[in-house]
């Protein structure tokens, strides 16, 4: 079990460096599910690695100037505040409806991910380590919106232990109009922002075995480092397809171990999650076709 443990937690570390999201994705269903730990338990943990692991993971990202400072520490100001209301509310919310409400994030973000961005021409080829990030920063995004944006973003993070990164990543290429591969490196900071200011929520309730969050860190920091060298190489849409449908399989299974028999036998429930099976799958194919080389 500590060998799955240790290789599932280098899974989390991987998929920050390289996406800038998924950390808290994987781990809180790892700290519940392999490691055995209580709902709201695992969340707190989950934040604190993710939160550690996503600084550790910024630092290449930095160090290839891949990061708008300016922007995601105003964007992270407002997530924070979000994020720890979210962590104190956190206390008071019932520990399966939390997972279930995690679990439907995830299908929600699993989604996303299998969409093509708006700002998804940077996702069909190798990002260059320096070229964007030379670029000086111009203006700003508008501060009403980002405000918005970054309480709603926090305000999740605290409440289900989730970094972020997945509406981290949108908000920004929309907001700030930042390349693929910029608003992968500025969501790092913000998700370590977020995760921080939400663990400070929950440790008014909850109890951390630091000796376990420390060992899931340790090798989601290997694996963040490793990823983060690996996110200026890789086609991303390639590894946010594959990741959107193991997040779809991961959201699935969750909710399958808190709903009861009852709302599985359901036709409704089938009925939905054939409609976001179907949507996802078409977004996929219809992503590839406007990829394709158009012939005369």
């Amino acid at each position: 079990m500590t060998v799955l443990l240790v290789a599932a937690s280098l899974l989390i570390g991987v998929s920050l460096g390289v996406l800038g999201g998924g950390g808290s994705i994987l781990t809180v269903p790892i700290l519940v599910y392999l490691a055995g730990q209580g709902t709201k338990e695992a969340i707190a943990s989950s934040l604190f690695v993710v939160g550690v692991t996503s600084l550790a993971a910024l630092v290449p990202h930095a160090w290839a100037r891949r990061v708008r400072w300016r922007t995601g520490l105003l964007f992270g100001a407002f997530s924070m505040a979000g994020a720890y209301g979210g962590g104190r509310l956190a206390e008071y919310v019932p520990g399966p409806v939390l997972l279930v409400g995690f679990a439907l994030m995830m299908l929600a973000t699993a989604v996303a991910m299998l969409r093509r961005p708006r700002h998804g021409h940077g996702q069909d080829r190798p990002e260059p380590d320096r070229a964007e990030g030379d670029r000086p920063e111009k203006g700003g995004p508008a501060l009403a919106g980002i405000s918005a944006r970054g309480l709603a973003v926090g305000a999740v993070t605290g409440l289900v232990g989730s970094g972020g990164g997945f509406l981290v990543v949108p908000a920004l290429a929309v907001l700030g109009g930042l390349p693929m591969g910029l608003a992968v490196g500025t969501s790092l900071l913000v998700i370590a922002m977020n995760s921080f200011a939400g663990l400070a929520g929950h440790l008014t309730g909850v109890t951390i075995d630091w000796g376990l969050a420390l060992t899931v860190t340790a090798a989601a920091v290997i694996g963040s480092t490793a990823g983060a060298r690996l996110a200026g190489r890789i086609p991303q849409h390639t590894l946010r397809a594959a990741f959107g449908w193991f997040v779809v399989v991961m959201g699935v299974l969750v909710l399958a171990q808190q709903l009861p028999a009852a709302v599985w036998t359901h036709p409704a429930t089938w009925g939905v999650l054939g409609a976001g099976v179907g949507s996802g799958t078409t977004a996929v194919i219809a992503s590839r076709a406007r990829r394709a080389p158009q012939h005369p």
